[in-house]
């Protein structure tokens, strides 16, 4: 299981504790220092069953820079957020936990997390 964090985030810093308590084994990836490429965030969406425009922060500066809100959002579109979100990880939605039996959330409530750990 992986979970891609930033450590400043509140929501992630919960995640990961609710992941220890459960005993969980897991890799942290802190995404910003270590931004997924394209293929890896078409991965996840496809795992996820989300496009780009659904796990990105529209409210943060530099989507407004970018005029994120005014993009398409037809197939034709993504590849044009997907490479906003490898330029910008910033605007990816976090945390996201992938587990290893291909379960992918974007685990913001403690039920998405749950969802994720071994029965």
């Amino acid at each position: 299981m992986e979970i891609w964090v930033n450590p400043a985030c509140t929501k992630c810093r919960s995640a990961v504790s609710m992941l220890d308590e459960a005993g969980a084994e897991y890799t942290v990836r802190k995404y910003l220092e270590e931004p997924p490429t394209a293929k890896e965030l078409k991965a996840v969406l496809k795992r996820l069953g989300l496009e780009p425009w659904d796990i990105t922060r529209t409210a943060e500066a530099i989507a407004k820079e970018l005029g994120l809100k005014t993009w398409g959002r037809k197939p034709a579109d993504r590849d044009r957020w997907i490479d906003a979100l490898v330029s910008h990880p910033k605007l990816i939605q976090r945390p996201i936990i992938t587990a290893d039996d291909g379960t992918t959330v974007v685990a913001r409530t403690p039920e998405a997390v749950q969802s994720v750990l071994p029965g």
